[in-house]
């Protein structure tokens, strides 16, 4: 009996130890996924896409609208098959004007961390922008510390426009409260822009809690755009970011969960392909 306890014990202490081992050297954990990288199946099909996300292994989504569902009913679908939201994606205009809805779907879904994904802009960041957005950004993010949230940022390009020593993206992080704003670095609207996602990194240390893991095909030139075709959204590791050195900077960074976006006609093929590559790192 002793004997079968002892090894019961072994057992356990090996699971334990399996499961807390990292994704790969460079990766903590297995990454998530954004909804935006199969929008049109989840348009057509939720439940169906879910299945599909957990035969990836994946088992963290960050959600960017609702695809029809309330939000008790998208939970529901994500509990039934041990799949989680750990991010809420919503417009800039609902947390400056609707925060108690973002609010209550953001507790339905259990998240930690709600986020927009743009400042609305016809152009290149002005001052009067960002001024206008750290308003809105400290007085949003309190409402969701309060709540029991994280609120985030999602760099979209436009925002590194030079502006005294640094850029603008500069102004608005130094401008914004870091108990209530955290960012989200999508890495290649970090580097088309002409940046250094690793440098960035290690600049904020602190700030930045979430990350979109996506690749830009080699030769694309730098833009501020914040866009590209589909045909320029490549695997990851076959693109021109340098992710072994951005996620060196992102382990000793606050980064909490990592997404992979793909945002290619074929992302059923390619992220496969990308969760291949980072596991080999």
């Amino acid at each position: 009996m002793k004997r079968i306890a002892f090894a019961l014990i072994l057992l356990l202490s090996y699971v334990s130890v399996s499961q807390a081992q990292p994704f790969s050297k460079l990766l903590p954990k297995t990454p998530g996924i954004v909804s935006y990288t199969l929008r049109e199946k989840l348009g057509k099909d939720v439940p169906g896409t879910l299945d599909l996300i957990k035969s990836w292994g994946i088992t963290d989504i960050e959600f960017s609208g609702l695809f029809g569902k309330t939000a008790p009913e998208l939970r529901k679908l994500l509990d039934e098959r041990g799949l989680h939201c750990s991010s809420y994606g919503v417009s800039y205009d609902a947390i400056d004007h609707k925060p108690d809805s973002i609010l209550a779907n953001a507790k339905a879904l259990g998240v930690k961390y709600i986020r927009i994904g743009s400042i609305p802009h016809k152009g290149p960041a002005t001052l009067e922008i960002m001024d206008k957005a750290i308003e809105v950004f400290n007085r949003f993010g309190k409402q969701a510390h309060d709540k029991g949230f994280m609120f985030c940022y999602h760099n979209h390009g436009f925002e590194f426009q030079p502006y005294e020593n640094g850029t603008l993206f500069d102004y608005l992080v130094t401008k914004t409260n870091p108990d209530h704003v955290g960012y989200e670095m999508d890495v290649t609207w970090t580097f088309l822009p002409g940046q250094d996602p690793a440098k960035l990194l290690e600049k904020y240390p602190k700030r930045f809690r979430l990350m979109h893991l996506k690749d830009v095909k080699k030769g694309v030139p730098h833009s501020d755009k914040g866009g590209m075709t589909a045909e320029e959204c490549v695997v990851m590791g076959t693109g021109q970011i340098d992710w072994p050195a951005v996620l060196k900077a992102a382990r000793k960074s606050s980064v909490d969960h990592f997404y992979i976006e793909d945002e290619s006609r074929i992302p059923e093929q390619q992220v496969p392909q990308s969760m291949a590559y980072l596991k080999s790192l």
